[in-house]
């Protein structure tokens, strides 16, 4: 396995080591003590798993305050675009977007701590991500950044007449109109 530091702090991109044969094929996504011994220490309490069509967006979503969570993402099947934006008052990359493709033929994950506004989009026809929390979901707290804010300046890689995203996604704030309690 596998641990790669990004420039954004905290923020891990994970490759399993991945065992194959004429059966198939076997990997730990998760393993606690692995991810321990990378210091990698969190108490995950709740699984997120979604299905999707080529041209969704989801996002970008996060939790403020207390229930702000970090999540362990992963594509199950198919492939997407996984975009997160630091919301970190403190931190170097600060308002700035780190983006990677996850997919199911490579299996790797995106660990994304707490203070980070999360989203992806689809590029296979069908696409099924997974995630690990590690805080409960909290719907008072949770917060949104829209997703085509120019000033983010984000390629999703989708054409804009096959882009599929949910009204009250179209409805979340420019990054320059986040309330100061939805920064980190």
């Amino acid at each position: 396995m596998s641990f790669i530091q990004t420039e954004f702090p905290g923020l891990v991109v994970f490759e399993p080591k991945v065992f194959g044969d004429e059966r198939g094929y076997f990997f730990e996504a998760y393993n606690q003590q692995t991810f321990a011994e990378a210091g990698i220490h969190y108490n995950w309490v709740q699984d997120n798993q979604s299905s999707s069509v080529y041209g969704v967006i989801r996002g970008l979503h996060f939790q403020k305050g207390e229930h702000a969570q970090t999540k362990l993402v992963r594509c199950l099947r198919g492939a997407i675009l996984d975009v997160v934006v630091d919301l970190r008052k403190d931190s170097p990359t600060f308002k700035k977007v780190f983006v990677l493709e996850l997919t199911s033929d490579k299996k790797n994950a995106l660990l994304v701590p707490k203070g980070f506004a999360h989203g992806f989009s689809v590029l296979s026809e069908m696409a099924e991500v997974f995630y690990k929390c590690d805080h409960l979901y909290n719907k008072q707290s949770e917060g949104g950044l829209l997703y085509n804010d120019p000033s983010l300046n984000i390629d999703w890689k989708i054409e804009a007449d096959k882009e599929i995203v949910s009204a009250k996604d179209m409805e979340n704030p420019l990054l320059k109109n986040l309330s100061e309690d939805s920064f980190y």
